[in-house]
């Protein structure tokens, strides 16, 4: 696999503020007993991006098992955390997915079929 190269995004710095409230949520994530290692470590990449990505990519990346699974392990409801598209969303193919479909809830339900050719959880080239 190529070493992934590093590119300027759009997403701002977390100002000292933001960063001391997300340090948080995630040390209270941490210090949580009785969860599975592996979806902590997930749900925690998942609040990472959230803010480069925004909540509709997470929605379509993941299933609402998943989501609602994150979310309780993290204390947080994703349409309360991060925006509806981060400045980053364009980077992915979720978006481009999103932009291609007329009904976002339809997407997400199954009712309507992405575009062939598409991985959801992958970056845009």
């Amino acid at each position: 696999m190529p070493t992934p190269k590093p590119i300027a995004t759009k997403t701002p710095p977390a100002t000292p503020e933001e960063a001391i409230e997300r340090y948080a949520v995630m040390d209270r994530a941490i210090r949580q007993t009785g969860i599975q290692i592996d979806e902590l470590e997930s749900a925690l990449g998942m609040y990472m991006i959230g803010f480069h990505f925004g909540w509709r990519v997470l929605v379509v990346v993941h299933n609402k098992r998943t989501i609602a699974k994150y979310e309780d392990i993290l204390g947080i409801k994703i349409r309360e955390v991060f925006p509806e598209y981060g400045p980053d969303a364009d980077r992915t193919n979720a978006y481009k997915i999103i932009q291609s479909v007329s009904n976002f809830w339809k997407l997400v339900s199954g009712d309507i079929k992405p575009p062939d050719g598409l991985d959801k959880r992958g970056l845009a080239e």
